[in-house]
């Protein structure tokens, strides 16, 4: 008895490329043998798919604080162990012919020039995206930046970190740092990540130059949750951070409305405690 060729999955055309007398066998190869060329696409798809450095903020989120590094002397330690309190966090490589070392020059410089305590009121960490980089390479960046600092602090103040692959990875994908290696170097987007004792992500300062108010801005707001003196409540009160420019303002509508408060507090006050003029 002649068998039916099936039509199933495929036109006859394709059918009859495969001389097998089982339609529905002959079908079901070439439907694995189709099933096979597209998880070959797309696993060359996702293969292929560009790195393209830069900064995808997430504020409002934690960091990866499980990520292991080692310190300048080899110690191993978390991010957990290493976010003791605001912190200023620089994803930098200490090889880098370029961008790297002014950020970290330019910082150093902001130590002097900002009214708060380093390794009292704030850190620094530096953390090397670069898996290849050891902790005697920290140490000796360590070594030089610190060399242009007058201010004196404990040695954890300012931290250079190193680490392998995967949890650099961690540490950069959860801050939203996109990175990428061509010809023997690494691009990257120059940024300032503040973060909070607790974690969380709660600034990006981008490039390389910036005012000491910013930065001292934004380290006040990384506090946020420990009590902070009245100059600082102060502060918050009077500036807002401009996503577009990048920069702190002066809130002049919050001021002002403050101001016609004032002021009818005490209208109030004086015309309660005025004497009414006797008929």
């Amino acid at each position: 008895m002649k068998m039916k060729n099936s039509t199933l999955f495929f036109p006859s055309k394709w059918r009859t490329m495969i001389p097998f007398p089982l339609g529905r066998v002959r079908d079901g190869l070439l439907l694995l043998i189709l099933f096979s060329f597209q998880l070959n696409f797309a696993a060359n798809g996702e293969k292929s798919k560009p790195v393209i450095p830069g900064i995808n903020e997430k504020l409002g989120q934690h960091i990866a604080l499980q990520s292991v590094f080692h310190d300048e002397s080899g110690k191993q330690i978390s991010m957990q162990e290493v976010i003791t309190r605001p912190t200023v966090l620089m994803l930098v490589y200490y090889d880098c012919p370029s961008l790297c070392n002014p950020l970290m020059v330019e910082v150093a410089s902001l130590v002097d020039r900002i009214d708060l305590v380093l390794a009292k009121d704030y850190q620094l960490v530096c953390v090397s995206i670069d898996e290849t980089e050891t902790a005697a390479i920290a140490a000796k960046k360590r070594q030089n930046i610190l060399a242009a600092i007058q201010t004196q602090f404990p040695p954890d103040g300012w931290r250079f970190l190193t680490g392998d692959r995967e949890n650099i990875l961690k540490l950069t994908n959860s801050a939203g740092f996109s990175f990428k290696k061509e010809n023997g170097q690494i691009a990257h987007t120059p940024t300032l990540i503040l973060v909070s004792p607790k974690g969380v992500i709660t600034r990006y300062l981008l490039g390389t130059s910036f005012l000491p108010f910013d930065l001292k801005m934004s380290i006040i707001e990384a506090s946020e949750g420990k009590i902070s003196p009245t100059i600082a409540k102060v502060l918050k009160f009077c500036f807002n951070y401009d996503p577009a420019g990048r920069k702190y303002v002066l809130n002049i509508t919050r001021i002002a409305g403050a101001g016609i408060l004032l002021t009818a507090i005490v209208l109030v006050i004086v015309l309660s405690i005025k004497p009414k003029k006797s008929v």
